[in-house]
């Protein structure tokens, strides 16, 4: 009988069907990485979100036929081993198109109407001290009529774009950094950054990207210019970015990913200070998270599940 184990149940919140083959399914809420092997032993599939299965996890299982990942990034397999294996790894598509482009708009609206700086002011109790019926304590900015720069070209970037140019935003795709041509539709990453007011990430994390934003590319932004990283988080340089928010290289930064997650003690991106800056906002990655989204992932992971089962392998990253 097929054995599948999922290795992490707990990080998705949804109704969850099996698979609709006889199979024998094993679910633990979460896995420390030292027990992957152990607890892998056996199956024919495994199901992973985040815990990392790696060169030395994939050649001690040899039964292991299919990786699939609960989560569109796939930066936690080894894929090369996989492919060395034969083992089919599959990921999550399109599942966040609405939600994750839905979080990049409330963190640009958050910082460019300083919604935290506000909330500030009226605990100080500004308003109630004021002469007259407003206050002018903090500036405001409209997304209509500012340019937003697209780093990734993918279905969360689109989405974003989308809502972008509802909000009468220019919406700009840049090219990938170092590119000799710029293809139709696209500007240099270059000017990306000089011009943009705001720049959103939706690329992967592999080594083309990893330090793709660091202090030279932060310096070159608008000292008005927005980041926001719904992506990953070794996409950005954490302490150039830290240096660029408290020493006014940009005007702020959204964020809903971090290099370590959960962070540890004492992690940069989570230090109080940091964190009270009103031109920084950090989600514990939530983004993609809303129950519609979460329930389409899991509806689409059985499915990719039983596609390999049939013989039909589909959303294959290796």
């Amino acid at each position: 009988m097929m054995r599948i184990v999922q290795l992490e149940g707990e990080s998705i919140i949804a109704d969850m069907r099996r698979p609709g083959f006889v199979h024998d399914w094993v679910e633990y809420p979460k896995t420390a990485s030292a027990d992957v092997v152990e607890r892998l032993r056996g199956a024919s599939v495994a199901i992973t979100n985040k815990v990392p299965i790696d060169a030395a996890a994939v050649h001690s299982l040899p039964e292991l036929k299919m990786i699939a990942v609960s989560a569109t990034g796939t930066n936690n397999v080894d894929l090369a081993a996989c492919r060395e294996r034969g083992i089919v790894v599959s990921n999550i598509r399109g599942y966040a198109e609405r939600t994750v482009p839905e979080h990049v708009m409330a963190l640009l609206l958050a910082l460019s109407r300083n919604l935290v700086a506000w909330r500030e002011s009226l605990l100080a109790g500004r308003w109630q001290q004021s002469e007259q019926f407003c206050l002018f304590d903090h500036p405001i900015r409209d997304l209509h009529d500012s340019t937003l720069a697209i780093v990734g070209s993918g279905s969360l970037g689109n989405g974003v774009a989308r809502l972008a140019e509802a909000f009468g935003m220019r919406v700009w795709r840049a090219e990938r950094k170092g590119a000799a041509t710029v293809r139709p539709g696209y500007v240099a990453f270059e000017r990306g950054l000089a011009e943009a007011d705001a720049i959103s990430l939706h690329c992967p994390l592999n080594d083309e990207t990893r330090g793709l934003f660091g202090e030279a590319e932060l310096r070159a932004m608008k000292p008005t210019a927005l980041l926001i990283n719904t992506a990953r988080g070794g996409i950005v340089d954490e302490a150039a970015l830290i240096r660029a928010l408290k020493e006014g290289w940009i005007g702020g930064a959204g964020f809903d990913v971090i290099t370590a997650e959960p962070p540890p003690a004492g992690h940069a991106m989570v230090d109080p200070a940091l964190l009270a800056l009103p031109n920084f906002l950090l989600t514990p990655h939530v983004a993609w998270s809303s129950r519609p989204a979460m329930q389409a992932l899991a509806d689409q992971l059985i499915d990719n599940i039983e596609a390999w089962a049939a013989g039909e392998p589909r959303n294959r990253v290796a």
